[in-house]
């Protein structure tokens, strides 16, 4: 048994996921605990946030992270890829630097105009 602080709201139940018992989570104050228990130990995902180089700004770097979710264990190959991308300005929140990015289904976006 897993024992996980469910992040969904600010309450911070603490779930309990039997991986022997078809991943059956306790603790959950609400139907949204139980679906995280359960997501976060079939396949944890996260929105990840970074920054790539800029040239022709203010500032050496443009703040970015993913449209969506991604699995986590493609977060290090999608740092990689960041870490290869240098862009333009002007750059305006929401635009799209990388579509698809690493095959992950998820863009990565500017969060900050430059």
């Amino acid at each position: 048994m897993k024992e996980l602080i469910c992040i969904v709201c600010p309450k911070g139940c603490h779930l309990y996921v039997d991986e022997e018992n078809n991943d059956f989570v306790t603790g959950n104050s609400c139907p949204r605990g139980a679906a995280y228990g359960q997501n976060e130990i079939r396949n944890p995902q996260r929105t990840l946030t970074s920054t790539v180089r800029i040239q022709g700004a203010a500032y050496r770097r443009c703040p970015v992270k993913t449209n969506r979710p991604i699995p986590k264990s493609a977060m290090l190959p999608v740092m990689k890829a960041l870490d290869a991308i240098e862009i333009k300005a002007p750059v305006r929140i929401g635009d799209t630097i990388v579509r698809n990015v690493c095959e992950s289904g998820a863009d990565i976006v500017a969060t900050r105009n430059l």
